[in-house]
């Protein structure tokens, strides 16, 4: 009897470990691949699946975008600098029976192809045009890994550069670039804004050559700025001398409209001769006031 028991209970728990071995489960984003005694038996959708257990072997293949990193690679470009790449690729199974098949790994494949392709396309271009032209490197490198990749069920959804390392050398000769860069800039705006001023300043003068006395105002602002100062010493420019006679003019003018007499300008004082002021001041001999000086 007790033998009968233990033989009961063994065909129960190797019943229990076939049942296991026949249960497969295959998740939602995975895509089972079943081999019966090596042939090829079709695909298994997701949910519950049974098999023979030592007859049918189950390959799960997750059909989900994979993130693969491919580490930095070192190139020469086609100007001969040296450059340090590194960049990301997408990837995702879109036939489970091909990545299976065709292939013995396909993520390592896919890796080093990628690296290979990497220095391929960027050995292609310039340094300027690896800078400047990343999108149009990363759709060259993942049109040729498509071709590559297709044969193994995958596609390649997106390839980036993700970094890019320079030489110290050539990092220093860029910023002198970019400095004298800025500099040529700013030398073009200075002498654009130097032309403006110069045209402002051409309609400002035949502006008051239309109109005398707009210079006129335009000195007194002056003297009006310089006051703010509290100088002591005033500075009188010369067309300020030289408008009399245009302000002389002009009240003749406006007298002659209005019908009333020009009053007269107080008269202009005549220039002394040096000599012959030293000779007035010069006092007499034996210290004595000379001729002309008065002693008040």
């Amino acid at each position: 009897m007790q033998l009968l028991i233990t033989l009961v209970i063994v065909v129960v728990i190797l019943l229990l470990l076939a049942l296991a071995m026949a249960l497969k489960i295959v998740k939602q984003y995975e895509q089972g691949v079943l081999f019966r005694l090596g042939r090829l038996a079709g695909t298994r959708t997701p949910g519950l699946r049974t098999i023979i257990p030592f007859v049918d072997v189950l390959h799960r293949v997750s059909l989900r975008i994979v993130t693969m990193p491919i580490q930095s690679q070192g190139i020469i470009t086609r100007d001969n600098v040296s450059v340090d790449v590194s960049a990301v690729a997408y990837f995702r199974v879109v036939d489970a029976v091909k990545s299976v098949i065709a292939i013995e790994n396909v993520h390592a494949a896919i890796n080093q192809i990628a690296q290979t392709t990497l220095r391929k396309v960027v050995g292609q271009h310039t340094l300027d045009e690896t800078l400047s032209e990343t999108d149009r490197i990363n759709l060259g490198i993942r049109e040729i890994l498509d071709v590559a990749t297709a044969e193994w069920g995958v596609e390649v959804t997106l390839v980036e550069l993700k970094d890019i390392q320079l030489p110290d050398s050539m990092k220093r000769a860029m910023a002198r670039q970019a400095e004298a860069e800025r500099e040529k800039r700013a030398k073009i705006i200075n002498a654009e804004g130097e032309s403006l001023a110069a045209a402002a300043l051409g309609d400002a003068s035949d502006t008051m050559m239309a109109h005398p006395l707009a210079l006129q105002l335009r000195n007194l602002q002056s003297l009006v700025e310089i006051g703010v100062d509290k100088n002591t010493t005033v500075v009188f420019p010369a067309p300020l001398m030289s408008t009399i006679g245009e302000l002389g003019a002009f009240l003749s003018r406006e007298s002659a409209a209005a019908g009333t007499p020009t009053p007269p300008l107080p008269p202009t004082p005549d220039p002394v001769d040096p000599a012959k002021a030293e000779a007035v001041h010069e006092p007499g001999p034996n210290n004595k006031p000379g001729p002309s000086q008065r002693v008040g």
